[in-house]
């Protein structure tokens, strides 16, 4: 059985997912304290994870624009919660990185503090992201960050970034793995979905699962 199979979700509907992701989307705001936050509005996915998880990549990846959400080698790059309207019917937020980052260790708190404070009181957070770098698996940073999204009660999907990267084999061992953990955690989607922004597998699968959260669409 392959990776692939394994994460299939037959309920989701692949092509309101194209739908939703060939809408414009567009760059709303930048915050750096809870008290910036927009007001609540449209349901609102967070792409969270380890710094150099992939989160900008992987967004730029869903939309389609490689310019959108801002990528570097150097970890930590992403400093702020970025919003980014989709179609009118959704708001994406690209995440600080948790954990290591080249930044001074006060600055590396300060937004570890505002993405589980974020996580843990945005009343209008539909679904969270929760990106997991393939080759190495769950880290003790996303354990943490799994306690606090079921603690808190938001729902979160985990998503293996950089798929490419890792041997077939591996891959699928690491995924029945993940599955049989995810069944033990509360507020956990069962099934990761396997991702890569480079070969791009696993985008149209995430875009339907998006799209099953976004705001309703217009009746034409």
């Amino acid at each position: 059985m392959t990776v692939e199979t394994l994460a299939q979700r037959p309920e989701l509907d692949l092509e309101a997912g194209r739908r939703l992701f060939a809408a414009p989307v567009r760059y709303v705001l930048s915050v750096a304290r809870l008290d910036q936050l927009p007001e609540v509005g449209l349901p609102e996915i967070a792409f969270a994870g380890r710094s150099n998880v992939g989160k900008s990549s992987l967004l730029n990846a869903l939309v389609g624009r490689s310019g959108l959400a801002r990528t570097s080698h150097t970890p930590g790059r992403t400093q702020e919660l970025v919003f980014f309207e989709l179609g009118g019917r959704l708001l994406l937020v690209d995440m600080p990185g948790y954990g290591y980052a080249r930044a001074p260790k006060a600055k590396v708190e300060t937004w570890t503090k505002l993405i589980f404070a974020y996580l843990r009181g945005r009343p209008s957070l539909a679904l969270v992201c929760l990106l997991i770098d393939a080759r190495h698996g769950p880290k003790p940073n996303d354990e943490r960050a799994m306690n606090l999204l079921a603690e808190a009660a938001v729902p979160y999907l985990v998503v293996l970034t950089k798929a490419d990267l890792v041997r077939p084999s591996e891959l699928a061992e690491r995924v029945a793995d993940l599955r049989r953990a995810l069944l033990r955690r509360p507020a956990a989607l069962p099934e990761p979905i396997v991702t890569s922004a480079k070969d791009r597998r696993g985008l149209e699968l995430l875009r339907a699962e998006l799209a099953a959260r976004a705001a309703p669409e217009p009746r034409s």
